[in-house]
């Protein structure tokens, strides 16, 4: 596994961190009717999308899911603007007027996340597709969960990106469960990297519970497409530590549930590893940086307008 500096350890922590206190003040909000809509949070699966994020550079365009709070913030740092659009403001980062699931940064190269289970896959084939056409090396990426994995449009992109040679990276996070149906019981082959290599695309399984180890993953993928312009797969196992949404009552098994959340919580995994760079003083600095990011872009989204239905109507084309 390639080492990862001290300094990029620490900025990568940070990140984890600001989506942990960004997710935990969401869903205050949303009890307080403060967030509208549904709200899915990525408390416990951090470590994916700041460690594939991090292999990525802000021509690459990812494409995310319902749950997509973790991938904006690790993708495009936007703070301010993911708040504000969870609370319906004009500085929103789509001028609030998509909120939690329809969430969008061109210049970061976060082309949108989708509340259509598997929707933003086909997506991300679309901008493998451009990067090849305008002869860059850049990639499409795409994130999807369990769910998305047994929707026919994982087969159909994997198969005319391999077929074509597309610069795709295809991200699955394996958590356990899709929505509140555990994958056990629903899914005949749990191993990803089989579905890819039906294809003839390389994959890899990965603890997506560990920083490092999808750092090194993502970077290995992001390299080797690059060089050949061909897909990939990452199968990162990891687990997710709130219901599937706001509204539904968690089913899973609570002596499985506090395991998972005491023993294999990214955060702690990564601090535990390197106490001598995560001491009680270094960890303090980090947690007051990640909840100074969030309070503020609280602040500055509840004192910003909401957004004109009439801009609605110009930008987006309606009537």
């Amino acid at each position: 596994m390639a080492k990862i500096s001290k300094k990029d350890l620490l900025d990568r922590y940070s990140w984890m961190l600001t989506i942990r206190h960004f997710e935990r003040r969401a869903k205050e909000l949303y009890r307080a009717s403060l967030v509208k809509g549904a709200l899915h949070l990525y408390i416990g699966e951090e470590a994916i999308a700041v460690g594939v994020c991090s292999a990525l550079r802000d021509d690459d365009c990812i494409f995310s899911t319902h749950r997509s709070h973790g991938h904006y913030l690790a993708k495009t740092h936007d703070v301010d603007g993911a708040m504000a659009e969870l609370l319906g403001r004009a500085t929103g980062c789509s001028r609030g007027h998509g909120g939690s699931m329809h969430m969008f940064n061109r210049n970061k190269g976060f082309l949108g996340s989708n509340g259509i289970v598997g929707g933003g896959i086909p997506l991300a084939m679309g901008a493998a597709f451009a990067a090849k056409y305008r002869h860059t090396d850049a990639i499409g990426a795409t994130f999807f969960g369990d769910g998305a994995a047994n929707q026919g449009v994982l087969h159909e992109t994997l198969n005319m990106c391999a077929l074509l040679k597309l610069p795709l990276l295809a991200i699955c996070e394996n958590n356990g469960v899709a929505a509140t149906t555990l994958t056990t019981r629903s899914t005949a082959e749990q191993d990803r990297c089989k579905l890819a290599a039906a294809y003839g695309i390389a994959a890899e399984t990965v603890d997506g519970n560990d920083l490092e180890a999808v750092c090194d993953a993502a970077a290995r993928a992001v390299k080797a497409i690059r060089k050949t312009g061909s897909p990939r797969l990452l199968d990162l196992r990891s687990y997710r530590m709130e219901p599937h949404c706001g509204i539904i009552k968690d089913n899973r098994d609570p002596e499985i549930h506090h395991r998972q959340v005491t023993e294999f919580d990214p955060l702690l995994i990564t601090a535990r590893r390197h106490p001598d760079i995560f001491t009680e003083k270094e960890l303090a600095n980090l947690q007051s940086l990640a909840e100074s990011r969030v309070e503020s872009a609280i602040t500055k989204a509840l004192a910003a307008p909401m957004p004109d239905p009439e801009l609605f109507k110009q930008n987006f084309g309606v009537c």
